[in-house]
């Protein structure tokens, strides 16, 4: 068996992102303290002065190679979210993809684990998704998932070991983007609008679990962790349902309301024409449809079990988004890490 110890460095590529604090903290809890985090942002972080923060791109492979030295593990977070622009997508996403994989290669890494997404299966026409299923890219950021994925699978080829992560879409501490937009209104005490009537089905997971995920494909045998992975909440209901959860923390007594999928489809479709809205394609058109994966594999090969339902997790990400507020609520951006604009949706507010 090639079961590593567990002591080395770790490169974690959008470090400095959602996703990179809670993996940082994650893994410092598991007595790993030797971390480079490589981001265009700064790490701007309580554990700054116990990380090894590079500013940089990783399209630049001086800059990742000198990242690179003496590297155990890589953890590839970073990517071009869809409301980049398609270039930088296309650019981040795959050119970045590549960079990275010929440089752990060059440089004889252990581990490379890539972080995917569930949106490679496109608009699904089944459910549960299973790993093996027809992969099919929507708009610029699903088509780069599907050929970053493919680029990973040609490295394997080559002797390396990438475990490739797909996990639906994720909360927890420090994520805000477009969950912003629904943790404000509850906070303001108004209704919430969703798109269809919210009897949907969709999985979403707790950022703690997709650490515990990373950790295994990490210090797992290489045998077991080197394949694809879906990675979601065991438990969860219907969209209304869920998300009902957070109006009821909130204490406002406000509800969640349907509304016919067609004409708010049509009207954001208007609206992201116009710029005049923060929510992209891929996700308001499947936001009333069921989307949610199989984590048999990952439960079987990594023995990986969810703490967290979405009630949960979207429960945690909202009582964290309140005692924070103040240090991000004249912030906005195109990151997960800050709330997204609301556009005319800040109208549409008024009126719920």
């Amino acid at each position: 068996m090639n079961q590593p110890t567990h002591t080395g460095k770790v490169l974690i590529t959008g470090g400095a992102g959602f996703l990179g604090i809670n993996l940082v903290r994650y893994l410092f809890a598991q007595g790993i303290t030797d971390i480079t985090a490589l981001d265009l942002a700064d790490f701007d972080y309580p554990e700054k002065s116990r990380v090894n923060a590079v500013k940089g791109d990783i399209r630049d492979r001086a800059t990742v190679d000198r990242c690179m030295q003496g590297v155990r593990w890589v953890v590839h977070t970073a990517a071009a979210l869809p409301l980049y622009k398609k270039e930088e997508i296309l650019s981040i996403d795959i050119g970045g993809s590549k960079t990275l994989l010929e440089s752990a290669l060059a440089h004889g890494v252990e581990r490379f684990v890539h972080i995917s997404s569930t949106a490679v299966y496109g608009i699904p026409d089944h459910h549960p998704l299973v790993e093996t299923d027809q992969l099919h890219g929507v708009g610029p950021y699903g088509i780069a998932k599907v050929e970053a994925e493919a680029l990973c699978a040609s490295f394997r080829t080559k002797g390396l070991c990438v475990p490739i992560i797909r996990p639906k879409s994720f909360v927890g501490p420090e994520r805000l983007g477009v969950f912003a937009l629904f943790y404000d209104w509850a906070k303001d005490g108004h209704n919430f609008p969703m798109i269809g009537s919210g009897n949907n089905r969709y999985q979403l997971l707790d950022v703690e679990d997709l650490c515990d995920a990373i950790w295994r494909c990490m210090s797992l045998d290489r045998a077991v962790v080197n394949d694809v992975f879906n990675i979601g909440a065991k438990e969860f209901t219907t969209m209304k349902e869920d998300y009902q959860a957070v109006l009821d923390r909130a204490g406002h007594g406000k509800r969640i309301i349907g509304f016919p999928a067609a004409p708010v489809i049509w009207g954001l479709r208007i609206l992201e024409a116009l710029k005049l809205s923060p929510l992209y394609r891929w996700v308001y058109e499947t936001a009333c449809e069921d989307s949610f994966v199989s984590i048999d594999k990952a439960q079987k090969k990594l023995q990986w079990n969810p703490r967290y339902s979405n009630k949960q997790a979207l429960v945690r990400n909202f009582e964290w988004y309140l005692a924070n507020l103040h240090t991000f609520e004249h912030q906005t951006g195109v990151s997960h890490r800050v709330p997204w604009n609301q556009g005319a949706l800040k109208l549409i507010k008024k009126l719920f």
